[in-house]
Formats: structure tokens, sequence, C-alpha cells
């Protein structure tokens, strides 16, 4: 196979980039092959675009032409896994965010994995399918800046150093975009006691393989106290005495806080040497008060009489957070020979002041109460001021991990790829505290190393077993060096196999040795007295001193984990994804927060709790503990569909149909020729805007764009650059883009592209890219207004309505088997029915829900989330009860408006201006809780689970 030599002019090879993303059959003087296969997501851009075209010996003579294969976007991942969450630009438009960090968190059920493990469920994340030093490189970008994201499954991870238990997510960068950003966000509870503002301000712009962005956001939200919500206090800490003050006005749910962040990011692409590098610095400042109560004290006279008293209302309890947070993080990728290496750098600096009131020594009043010096209902001090301690702690951490990534071996299935990895983690945690604990002083090296091996078996890329599908082994092996814990191992193995296009199949184990982090060993020991406490086994909620801290004898946990998946594109509905795991936890040693305090957990670890004469709970300590074993599995299911109605485009621009791994190529548009008027000028028309929207809706089009305008201008020929698009025509386009100004400037030329990429063709139908009319009853031939809306854009003069992008997401979890096993002798806890460790147990069912609708400058989207009933077995003690937790259903909505598109206005004060009206908690749903007499436990009350229910908000976010 003879490739075609690279295209020398980038106008050239542009307007050939786009016609190559839509998988165009294009005419022309070459020969052609129709069995080329796609470039790895790693080779250069050369590579890249030579396997783009091939020959094709079997022309007749004269009638050699360019086959072009589907391709991807440039940075879009080439893996054997399907993706499990396609987004193109309309897609991303539809999900009505403001930030790609908005984006990453609303489809967080598609980017969580099932299995439970890393880093919280945190996904990977590359920016044009190479590894960031930080997520805060881009997380402030506008989502107008994306051409696509992806969703892989957590196999994809191994590929760039990570283990197979977080997902990937791919975003794909638009090659030519910038903006200057203003945001403006008031929110607060339908019901009062509360106000968050937010400020953002941000820059970004990517041209010429190069990205820089500053971002500064500052916010602030207000207290919420329990007199706000009729909290009822906890016995023994409130005046008899109804002159005294309240303790709920002076006790905080909502802690009042400030934050401040500043982010600056650089990053440059050299395509001479293949070399990409990208640096980021960042500083965050969070300061909050929160609000513990008054001090309170029991005074007893001579005679025996004894009341409960509150003072010092002017002084109230209070504890005070500051933290500083600096981190600067740096990456560089570079081609070496068949590899790509990648080396990432984070680094981070944290300080962090509490500041915490401590309670007045109320002994002298309790001795002249006792001496008749002071009546048991007298004055008390209004004011006290018995100083304060202070806790300080400061964390150093730096991370590196390079990896090299590249085929090693030429198989009949295809190229064995290997990714091979070395990291080092370095931290540092010294913490100071006056309330008695000695100073610490942590420090910890991580070294990693580890290789994975991807191993084609069969394949239907190749051919080779074809018939069999595609079989793809993939092979891990890590080791690991703590320097305060010693060696660590793991591995993994990962069998996918994809019958045809549209299914995959994948087996997956991983074995993992995982160290307790460094603060669950060793954080300083602090003691906190009057926390109110719930004890399962009294069934009383206490005032208790509470320890917490690090527990330095923790064991290292074994990981032994399952997980069986199906990804399938189902065929009959166009669209539609579902995907099913079953997952299988094993765990050995394992690290957890201190439990309820039921009679097992007592029994377990008899020296954490410390009880009086009486029985009442008085001391509890809450360090982390660890479990001998437990076990879990659990099945996901989830569907997903995505697609359009109405008169609009059916497919997102960046890429193929959400789901497509590949996608079949639509064909050019011709350009009839010689057509008088009538039908055949319709078609005409409708030709010419087809072609004209196949050119400028590709990568690279603003060059493309800036090429036609300045042929029309200068009377050039245009038919090289839009076959079939008449002059005049193209007169009108400049007139309309320049709002007939003459000169077309870049953000105009945006707006032009972004408009005419999602609107109709000339005829007034919805138009695919291959110029089938995808609707009906379009607007009168004549053209004016379609039936109930304003006119929709079209370049050539014909108007029309836009069609509307829809999702539906939902995702369900069924808890299997969920048991612990706390400690040898100990009887095992089942969870699932009742033995839960957690304060609201664990529900057997669980379900989220994503849906919107985009189009025509509105949008709304939908979220629900969905937790069943629970229950937490009491003690079976007098005075204990069982818990019953109902299930909950909570939904929040986002209606969101771009005010240029609804109005049809370019005026600069409305153009990429949106505002968006928020609603979370529609309903108010709030956690019912209930014990076996149908009392509600005074920790378990609903305003104390979630003070703030309801919860209105409106965000204004303008693009220049």
């Amino acid at each position: 196979m003879t490739p075609i030599p690279y295209p020398s002019d980038p106008l050239r090879f542009s307007l050939f980039s786009g016609v190559c993303a839509a998988s165009l059959v294009l005419s022309a003087p070459a020969n052609a092959s129709d069995n080329t296969q796609p470039a790895p997501a790693s080779e250069s851009a050369e590579q890249e675009d030579e396997n783009r075209f091939g020959t094709d010996t079997g022309s007749e003579p004269g009638e050699n032409r360019i086959v072009v294969q589907g391709v991807r976007l440039r940075g879009q991942l080439d893996v054997d896994q399907a993706p499990l969450l396609e987004l193109g630009e309309q897609d991303i438009a539809a999900e009505g965010v403001a930030s790609i960090a908005d984006l990453v968190t609303q489809i967080t059920n598609q980017t969580g994995s099932a299995r439970g493990r890393g880093s919280g469920g945190r996904p990977v994340i590359l920016i044009n399918g190479i590894r960031v030093g930080s997520f805060r490189e881009l997380f402030s970008y506008p989502p107008e800046a994306l051409a696509k994201a992806e969703v892989f499954p957590e196999e994809v991870a191994q590929r760039f150093g990570f283990p197979p238990d977080r997902r990937v997510i791919n975003l794909i960068l638009k090659e030519n975009y910038a903006s200057y950003e203003v945001e403006l966000e008031f929110e607060g509870p339908t019901r009062g006691g509360q106000f968050v503002n937010e400020q953002e301000f941000g820059y970004l712009k990517i041209a010429n393989g190069g990205r820089f962005n500053l971002n500064l956001e500052a916010n602030d939200a207000s207290f919420i106290t329990e007199d706000e919500r009729d909290i009822i206090q906890t016995g023994g800490s409130t005046s008899q005495l109804s002159s005294d003050p309240d303790q709920a006005g002076f006790r905080s749910l909502v802690a009042d806080s400030r934050g401040l962040e500043a982010n600056l990011s650089w990053a440059k692409a050299y395509l001479d040497s293949g070399v990409t590098v990208s640096a980021n610095v960042n500083y965050e400042r969070a300061d909050s008060r929160t609000l513990n109560g008054l001090n309170f004290v029991t005074l007893e006279d001579s005679d025996g009489d004894s009341l409960t008293r509150t003072f010092g209302e002017q002084t109230p309890l209070t504890q005070t957070r500051a933290e500083d947070f600096f981190n600067a993080a740096g990456s560089l990728s570079k081609r070496v020979n068949a590899f790509q290496f990648t080396s990432t750098f984070n680094a981070g600096y944290s300080e962090l002041e509490q500041v915490i009131d401590r309670r007045f020594d109320t002994s002298t009043l309790e001795a002249d109460a006792l001496s008749g010096a002071l009546a048991i209902d007298g004055d008390l001090p209004s004011s006290t001021n018995s100083g304060f301690d202070v806790a300080n702690t400061q964390a150093f951490n730096a991370t590196s991990l390079s990896t090299l990534r590249g085929p090693v071996l030429d198989l009949p299935g295809g190229e064995l790829l290997a990714t091979f990895d070395l990291g080092y983690e370095w931290s540092n945690v010294q913490a100071t505290d006056t309330r008695g604990s000695a100073p610490v002083d942590l420090t910890r090296g991580d070294l990693t190393t580890g290789a994975n091996f991807v191993i084609p078996i069969t394949s239907r890329r190749t051919g080779f077993a074809d018939a069999l599908g595609s079989f793809t082994l993939n092979a891990q092996l890590g080791l690991q060096e703590l320097s305060d814990f010693g060696t660590l191992g793991d591995y993994n193995l990962s069998l996918n196999w994809s019958p045809f296009d549209s299914l995959d199949l994948s087996a997956t184990y991983v074995f993992r040795e995982v160290a307790p982090g460094l603060r669950q060993l060793g954080d300083p020991l602090v003691v906190q007295p009057n926390v109110p406490v719930f004890d399962f086994v009294t069934g009383e909620t206490v005032l208790a001193q509470v320890t917490t801290g690090g527990n330095p004898n923790l064991p290292a946990e074994t990981q032994r984990d399952w997980k069986f998946a199906l990804n399938w594109r189902l065929p009959f509905i166009d669209g539609t994804r579902f995907t099913v795991e079953y997952i299988r936890n094993r765990s050995d040693d394992v690290t957890s927060g201190f439990p309820q305090i039921t009679s097992a957990i007592e029994a377990a670890f008899p020296d954490r709790i410390t009880r009086d004469a009486s029985g009442t709970l008085i001391a509890l300590d809450n360090r982390s503990v660890s479990f001998a074993e437990t076990r879990s599995d659990r099945l996901q299911f989830r569907l997903s569909k995505r697609g359009s109605f109405g008169q609009g485009d059916s497919r997102g621009r960046g890429g193929p149909p959400s789901g497509a791994r590949g996608g079949r190529p639509p064909q050019a548009a011709a350009a009839p020729s010689g057509r008088p008027s009538g039908a055949g000028q319709g078609t005409g028309r409708r030709a010419a805007f087809m072609a004209l929207r196949e050119r400028i809706c590709a990568d690279d089009s603003l060059d493309v764009m800036k090429r036609l305008i300045a042929a029309a201008q200068n009377g050039d020929d245009i038919s090289e650059i839009v076959p079939g698009l008449p002059p005049e025509a193209a007169e009108r386009i400049i007139a309309r883009i320049s709002q007939g100004g003459g000169e077309v400037s870049d953000d105009q030329l945006s707006t032009f592209r972004d408009r005419i990429c999602s609107g109709q063709g000339p005829g007034g139908r919805a138009s695919s890219p291959s110029g089938q009319a995808r609707g009906q009853g379009g607007p009168p031939a004549s053209g004016g207004q379609a039936s109930g809306g304003a006119p929709a854009f079209n370049p050539l003069g014909r108007s029309g309505r836009r069609g509307w992008r829809y999702f539906v997401n939902l995702t369900h979890t069924i808890e299997l088997e969920n048991e612990i096993l706390i400690a040898p002798g100990v009887p095992l806890l089942d969870q699932l029915d009742g033995d839960g460790t957690g304060a609201f147990g664990l529900p057997r069912h669980s379900s989220r829900l994503e849906a919107g609708i985009f189009g025509n400058g509105l949008g709304m989207r939908l979220s629900g989330r969905y937790t069943g009933e629970t229950r937490l077995n009491g003690s079976g003690l007098p005075g204990s009860s069982d818990l019953f937790f109902d299930d909950l259903a909570t939904f929040d909505i986002r209606l969101f408006t771009n005010i240029d598109q609804i109005t049809g206005s370019n005026s600069p004060l409305v153009k990429n201006l949106r505002v968006s009206f928020r609603l979370d908690n529609v309903f108010d749903g709030q956690r019912a809780v209930r014990d076996e007499n149908g009392d509600t436990p005074i920790n378990y009350q609903p305003f104390v689970i979630d003070p703030v229910g309801r919860f209105i908000g409106v965000d204004i976010r303008k693009l220049f």
C-alpha cells in the first residue's frame, strides 16, 4: 500500500481533515485502499494522516479514487474496550454546565467505578489522550472548548499507569478557541436561613497547539443555625430557666464559610518534535466558622435543689478553620521511536489552622451556688473569656509518574502493546495541638513500578480468527515500596471479548495490597468534650468525650476482586447503550472508621468505649480500626439513550453517533449543475448548503472559512473550496457574519460556525450531514418563520427551526451481599440485614437518573436519586430499639437559556449570555428515621441530616 504524500498546504490539509472526520468518499487523482486501519491514539500527526489514505489498484484506469475510512478525532483513544459514554459538542451543550469540572460532576453516575475502590471513585483524566499533571489544569475551562468527551471502563486506566479501579475520561479540546468568562451565582434554601454566592472570572485561549488559562473564583456561604430549623436539643445541655439564652441559636448546622481560588495553566504542543508540555499553578484559601453552642452548668443549692443553666450568649463557643493550599503540576509527553513517553509531576503544600474556644470552668459557679453565694436562678455572666486551643497542620506532597507506552511485538491478532510505569510519591505531615497531644511529624516515601501488557489473541481488524470476534488479554504486575510500611504487591488479569462491533464482554481479576493512609496511622490525638453521640446499646443520644486521631497499629489491607461486565450498543434502538456489571469484592484487614456503637462492636473493641456505673456512655475512642474480613457482591445496570427529534441533526459534532466505535461515513452531497429553477433550484441550494456545512463543521474550520471569505471578497473562484456554492450565496454569508460591516472577526466566524452546524438545510427541513431530509412539515418554500417559534439561522437565506437533542441515563445498583467479620470469634455482621456499621445502614437498592433536553436556545436537565429503605438493629437490651430508615427519592432541575438564541439578537450585551435557574430537591424530600415506638432520635432529626432541603439558585454566565 503506497500512502498519499502528506498535504503541505495547511488549509488544504484542514479541508482533508474535515472530510476524513465525516468519512466521505471523494474523487481525487490518487489510488485507494479499502482496508486502512485506524491509527493508534499515540501516533504522530504525520503518521495518523498517512494512515487515513491508501491506494486501490483495482480501480479502473483514469478512475483512481481516495476511499476514506471512519477515523477518530485527534486525541481520541484507540482501545479495545468500547466507550461507556461519548459526548459531542451538542451533547455537551445539552448538559447545561458552566465548566469542565461541572461536566465531570454531572456525569458522575457514568464515571464512578462500581468496584468501590480507588481514590473514592474519582476517574483518571486525560486531555487529548495524554495524562496530565493535575485536573486543575483544565477544570475551569468552559465546556465550549471541548470537541468531544469519552468515558472508558476501568481496564483502560492500566494503559496510563493506574490500577483498574478508576474509570477514564478523555477530554478532546478544540484546536482553536478563545473566550473571556464572567459568571455570577446566587443561591439559597427556599425556607431561608442561608445565602450562597459565587463570582468567577476566566480567560482561555487555545491556538497553534498551545493553551493558556487564567481563572479566579470567590464564594461565600452563611450560617444555618439549629433554631432556624427548630432542632430539638440534646438532653442535659439546655437551660431549665426560660429567661436563659437558647442553645439552638448558637449551634450551627452549616458553617459560615468563604473561599478564594486562583488558577493559572499553560500548555504547548511542538508539532515538529512531537513534544507536549504543560504547567499549572493553583492557590486556594478556605475559611469557615462553626458555632458549638453556649456554656452550660448544673447548679445545686444547699437544699438539694438543682437547675441546669446556659450562659455566655455574647461569646458563644466557636471553632474557626483557615486553610491555604498551594499546588503546582506539570507534564511532558514525547514520542520515543514507536513509544509514547509521558511524565507528570504534582506538588502541593497546605497549612491548616483551627482555633477552638475552650469551655468555661464552671467549678466556681457550682461552689458559689452550693454555698448560697449565688442563687441557682440568679444572673450568670453573658460574656466569658476562657481562652482557646490551636491546632496546626502542615502537609507536603509531591508525586511523579512516568510511563512508556507502545508496541513491542507483532502478533497475528495485532500489536502487543506495553505500558511501563515508574512513580514516586513523597508525603510529610506536621501537626501540633495545644489540647495536650504531642507534636506529630510523619513522612512517607512511596516508590511504585509496574508493567501492563495488552495482548491481542484474535482480531476482526486484522482478520486473524475473526470468526471468533476480537479477544484481548490485559495483564499487569506492580510493586510498591513504602518507607514507613514495607513492600506491597499487586497484579491483575483482564479478558475482553468483542464478538461484533456493538457488544463488549469482559472479565477482570484484581489482587492488591493497600497500606493505610499516612494520617490514618499518625494523626495527632484530639479529645473533644460534650459531643452528641447516639448509643445503639441504650438507644440514647448522650454528650460524650470523643477522641480522634491516628492508629499506628493498622495493618495492610489485601483486596481480591472480580468484575464481569457487558457493554452493548443496542442495534434495534438507535443511540442506546446498555451496560451491566457484576462485582465481587473480598478483603482482609480492612481499615475503617470506627462504626456505630452496637453490642457486637462493643464486644469486638471493648477498650474503645467507656461507660459509667449506670451504663451511660461517657467516652468514645473514635480512631480508625481494622476489620478482619469483608465481602460484598453487587450488580449495577445502566441504560443510556441519546438522540434528537424535531428538525435537528441527529448527530453531535465532534465524532460519530454516540455509542458508535467507528461510525459509517455519510456520503458527500453532489453539487448539481445546470438546473433552471423550481425544485431543481431547491435541490441545488440544499446540496450547496450541505457541501458548505461539511466543510465548516470539521476541525480547523476557521482557516477554511477565512479562505472562503477571502476568495469571495477578492472575486476568486470559490468552487475549489465549496463545490456548487454560488458567489452570491457567499456574499450573503459574509454579510450575515459581519452584520453588514465587511470585516469579519474570529468571534463572528466562531458564532457563525456554531449556528450553522446545529441548524437546518436550505430546504427548511432538518438535514443530516449527508443532506438527507430527516423531518417533514418544514416552513413554506418561500421562507419565513416556522410554526411556533422564531426564525432559525440559515446562511443561504432560508429559515426554519432547529431540532432538539435529548439524553436519558438510568443507573441502578443492587447489593447482593455485604458482610463484615470484625474479629475472629465475633458474630458475622450482615449489613443488608440490619447489622450496618454506618450511621444510616446499607440499602440494598439505589438508583440515579440523569435526563436532559436542549434546543432552540432552551435547555432542561433533570437529576434524580433514589436510596432504598434500610434498618439498623438495636442491642435487644432495655431502652434499645431497632432503627428504620425510609427510602428517599430526590429530584433536581436545572433550566437554562441562551439569550442570544432566544432573542435572535447579535447585540454584544446578549451574545453568549446564558441564564440558568437551579432547583435542587424539588419536592423537599427528607429521610424519615424512626425507632420501634415511632419516635425519631435526636441525632436523626430530618434537618440534622439535611439542614438545607429545597435549594434554589440563579446563575448568570457571559462569554466574551
